[in-house]
């Protein structure tokens, strides 16, 4: 019961992070948001410092050794990896080729890694996959 409790919190710590990680990027409800410009530098930094998440490493990896990457985090869910895949891709919606073109692409990956540990049907993910894939194909 005891470890149990632990990675529960573990997991809710790690989307407490991502999402006030989020909001540092985008903007809140009391501060400005970053501008788009450093905003896939700013996520980088405070993934590293915040999740222990080197996103440099994570951008070299194919899906398996993503999934495996994530897997030996501790608090990386589903809906965790969701979470930064729809980070990435609302990033990557607003930068320059190339470095939006990688962040499309990991998104991308991390929501079929969410579709492969998942068992329930998600229409919220498969939008915006399916919006990732448009965006990729309209930029290339």
């Amino acid at each position: 019961m005891e470890q149990k409790d632990y990675l529960l919190r573990e997991i809710e710590k790690i989307g407490d992070i991502i999402r006030a990680i989020r909001q540092k990027l985008f903007g809140g409800t009391d501060e400005l948001a970053i501008s788009v410009s450093n905003q896939a530098e700013a996520l980088k930094e405070m993934m590293l410092s915040e999740a222990f998440i080197d996103l440099d490493e994570i951008f070299v990896m194919d899906a398996t050794e993503t999934d495996a990457y994530l897997a030996g985090q501790k608090g990386f869910n589903v809906e965790n990896i969701e979470l930064l895949a729809q980070t990435l891709a609302d990033i990557g919606m607003t930068s320059a080729p190339p470095a939006s073109f990688a962040m499309l692409e990991k998104a991308l990956q991390l929501y079929e890694i969410c579709n492969l540990r998942d068992r329930t049907y998600s229409f919220a993910r498969e939008a915006q996959i399916n919006r990732i894939r448009e965006e990729l194909q309209t930029g290339m």
